[in-house]
């Protein structure tokens, strides 16, 4: 979850601002996710950063595709 974290905020540099608040809010809630999953669940924390980075990977490309495609 954390290198899913410096990946968002990385973002800053070439995303816009809400766009980056938007991805720390939904990791955020994966966080809290997590955090009650320790326990009972813990076969299942790794997909958590997975599915996360796919997310930014799928908002930061496609934006830029929209981006692109809109010009």
């Amino acid at each position: 979850m954390a290198c899913v974290l410096f990946l968002i905020g990385a973002s800053l540099l070439t995303v816009p601002w809400y766009v980056v608040l938007g991805l720390a809010l939904v990791w955020v809630g994966v966080l809290v996710v997590a955090l009650r999953w320790w326990t009972p669940h813990p076969r299942r924390l790794p997909w958590l950063p997975v599915g996360m980075a796919v997310l930014w990977f799928a908002t930061v490309a496609g934006g830029a595709a929209l981006f692109e495609w809109g010009a």
